[in-house]
């Protein structure tokens, strides 16, 4: 018992390293995301929503136009929290905002500039906690068969910002789409192949995961606590199905929460999990890894794994609603709709699976040569992952 004590004490030089990591677990001021939606009212017309993050829309914009005072009116506006204030701060500079955003969000039609002006006031909403300005252009182009969208808006000189994603959807020259578009990829053609649209939602996807250290350390902390490969292959199926659930409730509009309780509960849920194997080394010692010999279930599970499984499909619910606050799309269903979300889930997948190859093996292979040392190496993965999930629970909870 002793042994796995030092493990849990050992563990604090990783939670040191995990904490300083924590806050690139933010997605606000690292990366951003720009939401449009484009349709044709009338010929050679057409009208695009945008939604950007109000805060950097006012540095970008002040930044670009050399305009203290919209920055000065904007930041005051920014720390009041006040809603019409803030559109009050974009209507007075109306014109360096509006030249900002034109400059970097185009349109055209066969290889023609269509020529853009705003329609209507600013508003604001707020996604996933942070204020949006809704931004109405229409865009009056020649006729065409075709038209193409670009999108470089964000990162500019403001440097807080280190990549956005244009989340793309459209119905224009008789067909529906979307896509994603980002510094690599800046333009799509609505005459795009099913294989492009495909290819951009499932690297989406992907790199959501990725570039989300939050999920991440979740999945670490269900790879160390599993103790066999049946385990975390059930558990990565449960969490699979769970937050694919809420992911295509959420993102079709038919189920809404607050992110101000998705993303705390999606901390706490990091924390639970990897301090259920923690609770396991105190209690059990060298036998933490092993499973009860009364296991009678044709899936060889014992009380204590099928517990775990509840409490993983449970948390995966509230996961599948952070997904769907990352895409963003929130609209009625459709089959176009429908098909972009399951790509975006494939992608997730994708790279969940391949984690899961990369390293529950060595993790195996190290309990089967290594016992004592496989259990210092996952205690302290899971001690650094639960104190990195208590941090970020406290952090989201008080808004530090």
């Amino acid at each position: 018992m002793s042994g796995i004590k030092k493990v849990l004490a050992m563990a604090a030089a990783v939670v040191v390293v995990v904490l300083g990591t924590a806050p690139a677990a933010q997605a606000h001021g690292f990366s951003s995301t720009v939401y449009a939606d484009l349709t044709s009212p009338a010929r050679e017309q057409v009208r695009a929503q945008l939604g950007l993050e109000y805060d950097l829309l006012v540095v970008s914009a002040a930044d670009a136009g050399k305009d203290d005072l919209l920055f000065k009116d904007g930041t005051a506006a920014f720390e009041s929290g006040d809603p019409a204030q803030q559109a009050t701060a974009l209507t007075k500079h109306a014109d360096a905002v509006v030249s900002y955003v034109t400059k970097r969000f185009t349109v055209a039609a066969d290889g023609q500039a269509c020529t853009a002006q705003r329609d209507g006031d600013f508003t604001l909403e707020e996604r996933e906690g942070v204020p949006y300005v809704s931004l109405v252009l229409d865009f009056h182009c020649p006729q065409a068969a075709a038209h193409e969208i670009r999108s470089g808006l964000f990162p500019d000189v403001e440097g807080y910002v280190k990549g956005t994603k244009t989340i793309v959807t459209y119905h224009l020259d008789l067909k529906k789409g979307s896509s994603a578009l980002d510094d690599q990829h800046p333009v799509l053609s609505t005459q795009q192949s099913t294989g492009q649209r495909f290819w951009e939602f499932f690297r989406l996807g992907a790199e959501h995961l990725l570039t989300g250290l939050d999920h991440i350390l979740f999945l670490l902390a269900l790879i160390a606590g599993s103790r066999r490969l049946r385990e975390i292959v059930l558990a990565a199926t449960t969490f699979t199905i769970a937050h694919s659930v809420t992911f295509v409730l959420a993102a079709l509009g038919l189920v809404h929460v607050t992110a101000s309780f998705v993303e705390p509960v999606i901390a706490l849920s990091i924390a639970v999990v990897a301090g259920w194997h923690l609770w396991r080394l105190w209690r059990r010692g060298r036998t933490a890894t092993d499973i009860e010999t009364n296991a009678r279930s044709h899936l060889s599970l014992d009380r204590a794994g099928w517990t775990r499984l509840g409490v993983v499909f449970c948390f995966g619910l509230v996961h599948g609603l952070g997904f769907a606050g990352a895409l963003g799309i929130d609209e009625a269903w459709s089959w176009q709709l429908l098909w972009s979300l399951l790509v975006f889930n494939i992608g997730i997948e994708a790279v969940q699976l391949s984690l899961i190859a990369l390293t529950f093996p060595l993790l195996a292979l190290l309990r089967h040569r290594r016992p004592v040392a496989a259990l210092w190496a996952t205690g302290t993965i899971a001690a650094g992952v639960a104190a990195a999930g208590l941090f970020w629970f406290v952090q989201r909870v008080t808004g530090m």
